[in-house]
């Protein structure tokens, strides 16, 4: 039988596009506190060599990413990883607040789920690729229904100011511009 590779599939020393969203599409990510889980995580994974991140936005729904992975992080891809410690911490999160019966799902091997199934992952393999991808990333909280900064230079969560300004105050981005000159 055909088997087709998931939407999210990501092979490592390749560049991705990479976006995850959170179950339903709930604004669980909409709380500092949960965005700063995961600058905190790729912040980890970058200083252990085992990704780099060019941009990035985080939005309440949902996450975008162009990233490459280079190497397993223990028996886990760093995706793999990534998804897990950030889903482990979010449930923690939403037990604090009595909020994870948002996220109960009817499946056999578990009872909560964070992320959505399945994201989705685009190669970059070009400078016209990279940029048409880090426009839409930094315009992402800026255009249509989220209006989350009056400009993408004014939202905190976004690679946005790095990619202007060179000031990298995540201290893990990379320019990927550097790639494709």
């Amino acid at each position: 039988m055909f088997k087709t590779k998931p939407k999210s599939f990501t092979k490592i020393s390749k560049i991705y596009f990479w976006t995850a969203s959170i179950h339903q599409w709930h604004p669980l990510l909409a709380d500092d506190q949960l965005k700063n889980v995961i600058i905190n995580y790729l912040k980890l994974l970058s200083d252990e060599k085992k990704i780099t991140s060019y941009a990035f936005v985080i939005m309440p729904t949902h996450l975008h990413f162009i990233w490459q992975q280079h190497g397993l992080n223990g028996r886990e891809t760093p995706k793999g990883s990534f998804m897990k410690f950030t889903a482990h911490r979010f449930r923690h999160y939403l037990l604090d607040n009595r909020k994870l019966h948002l996220y109960k799902v009817n499946a056999a091997n578990k009872a909560h789920e964070i992320w959505q199934r399945d994201a989705l992952g685009i190669e970059i393999y070009s400078r016209k690729v990279a940029q048409q991808k880090i426009a839409y990333i930094h315009a992402n909280p800026v255009k249509g229904k989220w209006r989350l900064a009056k400009d993408d230079m004014g939202y905190k969560y976004s690679s946005a100011v790095f990619y202007e300004t060179g000031k990298n105050d995540f201290g893990f981005l990379k320019n990927i511009y550097e790639l494709f000159d």
